[in-house]
């Protein structure tokens, strides 16, 4: 399940607000593109078993369609910033709509799993864009007595996306076929680019500076490596001299990008960043949760339409309670962590969320619908409070001037982590299967209790937080 959003990316950030002010349509009009992604991030998980039946594939095959999308993001998020910086927010985020809305057309048109992998790549090219420069022209147009009202209309559909996508997948798959649950972005996001022409305004901002071509070469290289090679492991698509080959190349331009000399341009990946305890640990521990939780958006789907025999209209109206949990959960973050601080509320929710991530694992046909329902429901729930908790404290110990640099590196390993879960649950899927080709709802077992533990190993990061840290965010006192 995607991340809610998160602190600005770019530097930008803290351009000067305008002196006009906005109205309200056009915070509507930018988070339509956050609409458009989680809208078709979840209703393409509801969608894969009827997109392994079309192309004809493996469905543990289709987690290429999932990871392609989110790799597009790791590599591209970075350069989000410096485009809005040198070619105007509103420009780059109308250009990154348009591509979006290619990619989701190209998607719609395709073929086979090969033309759907390079398709969600372009859509993938687009949302890094799209996000986090719609997230800047919010920041650097509103000023700070109406910010947060301001980025309430903007998460806004960050919550509503997850709801409507399931069901409204299974709907679309029950009454046309599946290119519609692409083909569904156009008029959404051709609105929002309408009302994003019309009501949000021009950004000035200062010239970046030069691009870092070597860096982001470099790092792009070393994502897409890891990426790739987890992503084909226990899969007949690369062979183990081309896996290792790649494995090789991924570590060697890591070491150069981490042992290059200044070279006087705004590095791309600031990992520096990693010296602040509070930071360094909500990135490592939140990428080992996203290890975990990551594989869920992949595996549910096919535990309840081809594991359990469930229609895509069924599956989807049931996973839509994953969405509310989330949306449940909102409230309850700020005065958990008053109460009881982000070491404790990271321990307890992570411990929870873990234990609910291995619990589809032992679904059966005769499980009652209500329990499976109760389940993902607090499944989201505490999942939802655990990335909050995580998503703030990073910034607890960066100074003002690094947040912009932090956020990126953050979002970057954010979508590394979603990546590699959803590859992780794939092997683990890929190894209980065996030789056999048919998914059983015991072939999922083991896969989800690999998950849920993988989840839990995050414990061992958070532990090693102090009792009070980002105690001056939580407004918690004492010990």
């Amino acid at each position: 399940m995607p991340d809610e959003p998160a602190a600005p990316t770019s530097p930008a950030a803290t351009a000067s607000p305008t002196s006009q002010p906005v109205p309200r349509i056009a915070y509507i009009a930018v988070a339509t593109a956050l609409f458009m992604e989680f809208i078709d991030s979840s209703a393409l998980s509801t969608a894969l078993p009827t997109l392994a039946e079309a192309f004809a594939v493996d469905p543990l095959h289709l987690k290429l369609a999932l990871t392609a999308y989110i790799l597009a993001l790791a590599v591209f998020i970075p350069i989000s910033g410096w485009m809005a910086e040198r070619f105007q927010p509103r420009r780059v985020f109308l250009a990154a709509m348009a591509v979006f809305l290619c990619g989701s057309a190209l998607c719609g048109l395709s073929q086979n799993l090969e033309q759907l992998v390079g398709a969600r790549i372009v859509q993938g090219m687009g949302g890094a864009m799209m996000t986090p420069v719609a997230r800047l022209i919010v920041v650097g147009s509103t000023s700070r007595a109406e910010l947060i009202r301001a980025m309430g209309w903007f998460t806004t559909p960050a919550l509503l996306g997850p709801l409507v996508g399931p069901p409204l997948a299974g709907f679309v798959l029950s009454v046309a076929d599946w290119p519609w649950i692409f083909f569904i972005n156009i008029p959404i996001g051709l609105i929002g680019m309408a009302a994003v022409v019309r009501f949000v305004p021009r950004i000035t901002l200062p010239h970046p500076g030069p691009f870092d071509w070597s860096g982001f070469a470099l790092a792009a290289t070393a994502i897409t490596g890891v990426v790739v090679v987890a992503e084909t492991a226990g899969l007949p698509l690369l062979q183990l001299p081309a896996q290792v080959g790649i494995v090789a190349l991924a570590l060697c331009s890591l070491w150069i990008y981490l042992r290059r000399p200044p070279t006087g341009v705004r590095p791309i990946l600031d990992l520096t960043l990693l010296r602040y305890p509070t930071f360094r640990a909500s990135l490592m521990g939140g990428t080992v949760v996203r290890l975990g939780v990551g594989a869920t958006p992949f595996l549910m789907p096919l535990l309840l339409q081809v594991g359990l025999g469930w229609t895509p209209l069924q599956a989807g109206s049931v996973t839509l309670a994953g969405g509310l949990g989330v949306f449940l959960a909102r409230p309850f973050s700020g005065p958990l962590l008053r109460r009881w601080g982000f070491r404790t509320m990271l321990l307890a929710f992570v411990a929870i969320t873990a234990t609910l991530t291995a619990a589809p694992g032992f679904f059966r046909p005769e499980t009652p619908v209500p329990l499976i329902m109760a389940l993902l429901l607090a499944a989201g729930f505490s999942r939802s409070l655990q990335f909050i908790a995580t998503n703030t404290i990073a910034f607890a110990d960066v100074p003002q001037e690094s947040i912009a640099r932090a956020s990126t590196l953050s979002a970057v390993c954010q979508q590394i982590g979603l990546a590699l879960g959803v590859s992780f649950g794939g092997l683990m899927l890929h190894v209980a299967r065996g030789g056999g080709e048919t998914l059983t709802p015991q072939s999922f077992t083991w896969p989800f209790i690999a998950v849920g533990a993988t989840t839990l190993l995050s414990a061992v990061i958070y532990w090693r937080l102090d009792r009070n840290a980002g105690s001056e965010i939580s407004g918690r006192t004492g010990v």
